[in-house]
C-alpha cells in the first residue's frame, strides 16, 4: 500500500461561509485556520495548501471572554527608536475588527510560504454582507 499525497493542482477547494455573531474569537479562530489548512479533509498533506476557501461575516460582533476586551494590547513598532505603539483591543474592535479576526487566524496557521497561501484564502467582513455570492459558499455552522 502506498501513501497517499495531495497535490495542489488535483484539489478541488470549497468555499465556506462563518458567522461570527457571538462566538469566542479564539473558538472562532481555531476552526477558521483548521479549514483554510485543510486539516477537515481525509486527503490532508502537511507541505501542500489543500485548504478551502473561508468567508468570516459579522466580524464586529465576535466576543472576548472576560476583561480581555479592555487589558489585552496590541503592540506593534514603526522601526525608528521610541517608535512602539499600543492599542487596546476595544479601540481596534471599534475601529477595525475585521484585522483583530485575521490576526487571531493568522496566529494558528504556520509562519512561512504555505501559512501565507492559505491567509490569502480567508475573507473578513464587518457586517452580514460579502461579494462573493457567486462562489455558492456553504454554511457551516461553529459548535459552542
Amino acid at each position: 500500500m502506498r501513501t497517499y499525497l495531495a497535490k495542489p493542482d488535483q484539489r478541488e477547494r470549497k468555499w465556506y461561509v462563518v458567522d461570527a455573531s457571538g462566538q469566542t474569537l479564539g473558538r472562532l479562530a481555531s476552526v477558521v485556520a483548521r479549514i483554510l489548512r485543510g486539516k477537515h479533509r481525509p486527503d490532508y498533506t502537511p507541505n501542500v495548501d489543500c485548504g478551502d476557501h473561508v468567508i468570516v461575516i459579522n466580524a464586529e460582533k465576535v466576543v472576548l471572554t472576560g476583561k480581555k476586551l479592555q487589558k489585552k494590547k496590541y503592540y506593534y513598532h514603526s522601526g525608528y527608536p521610541g517608535g512602539l505603539k499600543v492599542r487596546s483591543y476595544q479601540e481596534l474592535m471599534e475601529n477595525k475588527p475585521e484585522f483583530v479576526v485575521k490576526k487571531a487566524i493568522y496566529g494558528m496557521i504556520p509562519h512561512n510560504r504555505l501559512g501565507r497561501a492559505q491567509i490569502k484564502k480567508l475573507k473578513v467582513y464587518r457586517g452580514p454582507e460579502h461579494p462573493h455570492a457567486a462562489q455558492k459558499p456553504e454554511p457551516l455552522e461553529i459548535k459552542g
